[in-house]
């Protein structure tokens, strides 16, 4: 997932001409909030505000300014109801804003906050599948295993940071307050470590062991005859994946948890 920020100093620093399209104010029900922002090419666009008519026009737009050539047309502002005459129903307004990417400061851009930190152990099938998921969204994961050869020779996404460690549970003290824990590892003699590691800490936001029924239930007991808190137990998702997403494909199994762990933060 690269970051509309950091596309838009690169295509500045090559000097390619474009229109950069933001959401300036917002009355009533709208696809994308103020700050949300687009970069227009003649070739491509990158982001979003919103899709439909409202953007095919914005793109139409934002390429007539560029017909004029860079810098040309002056910065400019539209208010826009959005109703049957754009064939969308959200029934709000908008003001979007037209600046050439050669006069803004994309560096101010504030960047858009993580919907979680992620420590993920395990980098076999499901692991790699997960992160294939976590490219496409704001988060941030460092992805634990230790066996390098199980990670892809591909450089991760830049949010996603592979560690080859050993012992991996030292890790866990790394994370920071809140965290997500997904344990997927090769080993239910690591997981179970993993898990003693991650309830000692206590302050998990979220955390998720693959397994069955079956597993949960031994490690129940196990974890209990250990001294670990019911109550932080209880909070163990095992078996992990929303219901209702059948399959044991591990990309039916990736698509079941990330849209889980988007359901714990409160953005599913």
């Amino acid at each position: 997932m690269t970051s509309l920020r950091a596309a838009a100093l690169r295509w500045q620093a090559e000097g390619r001409p474009a229109v950069v399209v933001a959401v300036s104010r917002t009355q009533g029900s709208v696809p994308r909030e103020a700050g949300t922002r687009m970069l227009v090419a003649a070739d491509a666009v990158l982001g979003t505000i919103g899709g439909g008519h409202l953007e095919l026009q914005a793109i139409a737009d934002a390429r007539a300014r560029l017909t004029q050539g860079v810098g040309a047309a002056p910065p400019a502002e539209q208010r826009i109801a959005l109703g049957p005459g754009l064939g969308q129903c959200c029934g709000g307004g908008l003001s979007l804003r037209f600046d050439a990417l050669a006069a803004v400061d994309p560096s101010t851009w504030p960047e858009a906050a993580p919907r979680f930190t992620l420590q993920l152990y395990g980098a076999g099938h499901v692991g790699r599948a997960v992160v294939r998921l976590l490219a496409t969204l704001p988060c941030r994961v460092q992805w634990i295993d230790e066996r390098e050869s199980e990670f892809p020779t591909d450089a991760p996404p830049p949010h996603v940071e592979a560690r080859c460690v050993e012992p991996v549970q030292a890790e866990v003290a790394s994370a920071p307050p809140g965290a997500f824990y997904l344990v997927l590892t090769h080993s239910h003699a690591l997981d179970l470590a993993l898990a003693q590691a991650i309830l000692a800490r206590g302050d998990f936001g979220w955390f998720g062991l693959i397994g069955s029924r079956t597993k949960r239930a031994r490690f129940e007991h196990r974890l209990r005859e250990r001294g670990h808190d019911a109550a932080l137990i209880e909070r163990i998702t095992c078996p992990i994946g929303l219901p209702g997403i059948v399959g044991k494909e591990p990309e039916l199994i990736a698509l079941a948890v990330v849209a889980q762990m988007m359901q714990a933060t409160g953005g599913g």
